[in-house]
């Protein structure tokens, strides 16, 4: 059977914010899979910041999209075809599809999930990418131990919230900024954390030091700029602070502004450590486990905003710049 296909590719390298005629909407007929392939018929896709350092041209940790090419994302979905031993048509799978309604992928880059364990879109939060991200992150890096101080950037993004409630499964305080005062109630109310602030209100350092009185013991970094140098001049002694992320810069046209306040490293004898997901590859599994598990025991939730239509994806891919996006954001083919 035949497929038309739906797709966005990359047209050109933007400049600032991705803008519409940065891509190229085409039609194309699915490709048949060949031996150890399968065609997956894409049901949901992840939209997360990276995206915007994979449209640039230059060395990073991962290759630049090419201009022509069908843009990347991660995404889940249904196998309709298969060339490949262990798996057949119906069969759930995680992977790497792009922004597509239909992908044909080698065998050997895709994960069987299981549909009744989590709603597909689960397992592009916290049972995906960002849940890796965040696992990982504070708990290799930041060593969070009882009774720290953990802050997050980014609190109400799908990163940033797993954080705060990993770090209060581990029995830290968690103090988490975001961008509003519903997301702020929603940090607090529904995910518990002991406070948020919200960033576009008020005096931000002020409202840090009085919720830190003995300093910041581990800081979870998803935006950069001020309110990373912010968190700087209030890092406790042997702190730990993890860059995932520099949302504030991705869109910049001049210079990324880098950390003003990074002698504060010096005087506290901190550590700063970036982190690509990519490097736990072989930990995946143990951390899905985990955290299924504390999903189960209604201590890890999920939550997951969901645009539907490909055809929407310009513009949908523009909320996590402006901070639209409440949770995870994915876009529903």
């Amino acid at each position: 059977m035949t497929y038309e296909n739906r797709q966005y590719r990359l047209a050109a390298r933007p400049v600032g914010l991705p803008k519409a005629t940065d891509w190229e909407f085409t039609k194309e007929p699915a490709r048949a899979p060949e031996d150890g392939e399968v065609l997956v018929a894409v049901e949901y896709l992840s939209l997360d910041p990276a995206m915007r350092g994979w449209m640039n041209e230059g060395k990073s940790y991962i290759a630049p999209v090419k201009i022509g090419e069908v843009m990347r994302a991660g995404g889940v979905g249904k196998v309709l075809e298969s060339k490949a031993p262990g798996f057949s048509p119906g069969d759930a799978v995680y992977g790497s599809p792009g922004i597509q309604a239909f992908a044909t992928l080698k065998a050997k880059d895709l994960t069987k999930i299981d549909a009744k364990l989590a709603p597909l879109p689960v397992y592009l939060n916290v049972l995906g990418m960002p849940g890796m991200t965040a696992y990982f992150g504070l708990l290799d890096i930041g060593e969070p131990k009882p009774g720290e101080t953990v802050v997050v950037s980014g609190a109400a993004g799908a990163v940033g919230a797993t954080v705060g409630q990993i770090a209060k499964i581990k029995g830290c305080r968690v103090i988490g900024i975001a961008g509003g005062s519903e997301k702020c109630r929603f940090l607090v109310e529904e995910l518990g954390f002991d406070a948020a602030l919200d960033y576009k209100a008020g005096d931000l350092k002020k409202g840090l030091k009085e919720a830190c009185p003995n300093g910041i013991d581990v800081y979870f970094d998803n935006v950069g700029g001020d309110i990373l140098d912010i968190c700087l001049a209030l890092i406790a002694p042997r702190a730990r602070i993890i860059i995932c992320g520099a949302i504030s810069q991705y869109n910049n046209t001049t210079a990324i502004k880098g950390p003003a306040n990074y002698l504060s490293l010096l005087v506290n004898r901190a550590k700063m450590q970036g982190m690509v997901v990519f490097d736990y590859a072989d930990r995946y599994g143990l951390a899905a486990r985990e955290m299924a598990g504390w999903m189960a025991e209604k201590k890890l939730k999920s939550r997951e905003d969901i645009v539907e239509g490909l055809e929407t994806f310009p513009e949908t891919l523009l909320k996590l710049f402006s901070g639209e996006n409440f949770g995870k954001l994915v876009l529903k083919v």
